[in-house]
């Protein structure tokens, strides 16, 4: 389906408009921009599906993890629905995707996390996910890289949700009282409860160009402390003046980046 779909916006351009500068880009050549604006420079959100593809070496990807699914515990009104809803649109089962890979040829345990999905929100099967892909990487010593992006916890899971905080950043601890490598990459937007645990515990904290990272929303901020917050608060490049981000790293860099990082801590690239 896919090559007629491509076939058809070669006859029949489809075009994609820039949420900052407005202006119509063919969506073609957005996907080839990697979803960022060739005009602003506006960074989009990527699928799980379109970053592993970016990162991981060809052909090298393992997935696992995939038959933990969303449950409805609290029977939250009109939630089973929309969870069928958000599979069938996405052809995600939820919002947290995990993979055994190669980078140039090093191997980690790589989660993604994917906005199309409740907005990439915590459950209590994203923080599952999130966990096996930790203690997979504690238990077979390998580096784990976490793509990170959510709007905070899964409101519908109510208590179940807010769990995954403490038990997300507890494998975390274990992991690293382990002596295992954690990079972590913040990308737009990455808020509330993951912000709140596994998202800022990295060893190394990356982040793309203009991502909103931070707890509460900067509208909600302004609105308690009934003060304007600086020019650009909560975005990845003010947040790397402050201490709380090592780089930020464009798209097309950032395997190289990784692969640098990886050699750096002394992993061993597997023969080819």
């Amino acid at each position: 389906m896919s090559g007629i779909s491509e076939a058809i916006e070669d006859v029949i351009p489809v075009y994609h408009t820039c949420r900052k500068c407005g202006r119509r880009i063919q969506e073609k050549t957005w996907r080839q921009n990697r979803n960022i604006c060739p005009f602003c420079g506006r960074y989009d959100p990527m699928t799980a599906k379109d970053r592993f593809s970016l990162i991981l070496d060809e052909g090298s990807a393992e997935f696992f993890g995939r038959e933990v699914r969303a449950k409805d515990p609290l029977s939250f009104e009109g939630y089973a629905g929309k969870l069928r809803e958000s599979e069938a649109k996405t052809g995600l089962s939820e919002a947290a995707v995990c993979a055994e890979g190669l980078v140039d040829g090093y191997r980690i345990v790589m989660v993604v996390m994917d906005t199309r999905f409740f907005m990439g929100s915590m459950s209590a099967a994203v923080g599952e996910r999130i966990t096996r892909a930790v203690e997979r990487a504690d238990a077979k010593r390998l580096p784990l890289v976490i793509f990170c992006a959510s709007g905070g916890a899964r409101m519908q899971e109510g208590i179940y949700s807010l769990m995954q905080m403490a038990k997300t950043a507890a494998a975390i601890e274990t992991f690293s009282e382990h002596k295992g490598l954690y990079i972590s990459v913040l990308t737009h937007p990455t808020t509330g409860g993951v912000t709140a645990s596994f998202a800022t515990l990295g060893d190394i904290t990356l982040a793309e160009p203009g991502a909103l990272i931070g707890f509460a929303g900067p509208r909600v901020i302004e609105q308690t402390i009934g003060q304007k917050l600086p020019k650009g608060f909560q975005r990845s490049e003010y947040l790397e003046k402050q201490g709380f981000v090592d780089a930020i790293v464009e798209r097309k860099d950032q395997k190289q980046m990784l692969s640098k990082i990886l050699s750096l801590h002394g992993v061993t690239k597997e023969a080819t």
